[in-house]
């Protein structure tokens, strides 16, 4: 099954299925921003493609924000939580392992951003998943983490439906 068979399938799922909505967006958000799982579930794609349908098939968008901000947040803590636990060894584990620059970025980025780094990566597709993982393995404070994550997260979701919201209203679909 390719890519666009699996984004049309979930798109069709939610629209059948709006009551699944929010959870079906949590999930995603939620695959897209574990440093492993986030470099097969490119869920950026799916979840505008779902926004769209907020206007169009009646679904409420605060509570679809609120699922993907959710699962974005708890996808960073699941990241920041394994940096914590395995500090630079996790970098020998495979996706990681085949895919070094990705976390040599993701490196320079926090050194170079820090706390904002955290915040900032949320918008930046491969650095999504793997800043958190390398501000654990750097040991910043779990509260400070779990502020830039969370306002992050939030801001993130809205960004990311929001436009497909509008669009539609705008077009009258």
């Amino acid at each position: 099954m390719d890519f666009e068979a699996i984004q049309t399938t979930i798109v069709a799922f939610v629209r059948q299925n709006q009551s699944w909505a929010p959870f079906i967006v949590a999930a995603l958000a939620f695959g897209e921003s574990v440093a492993f799982l986030s470099l097969f579930v490119p869920a950026t794609v799916i979840l505008i493609a779902i926004s769209a349908f907020i206007g169009v098939a009646d679904l409420e968008f605060w509570p679809l924000w609120l699922g993907a901000a959710i699962g974005a947040a708890t996808g960073d803590v699941v990241s920041y939580a394994l940096g914590r636990r395995f500090k630079t060894s996790i970098y020998r584990l495979w996706p990681l392992s085949t895919h070094p620059q990705l976390v040599g970025k993701g490196e320079r980025f926090f050194c170079r951003h820090g706390v904002w780094g955290v915040f900032i990566g949320r918008f930046f597709g491969p650095a999504r998943a793997v800043v958190p993982l390398v501000a654990g393995v750097f040991g910043m404070q779990l509260p400070l983490f779990m502020m830039v994550n969370l306002a992050s997260a939030f801001v993130w979701a809205f960004a990311l439906l929001a436009p497909g919201a509008g669009l539609s209203e705008y077009l009258g679909w």
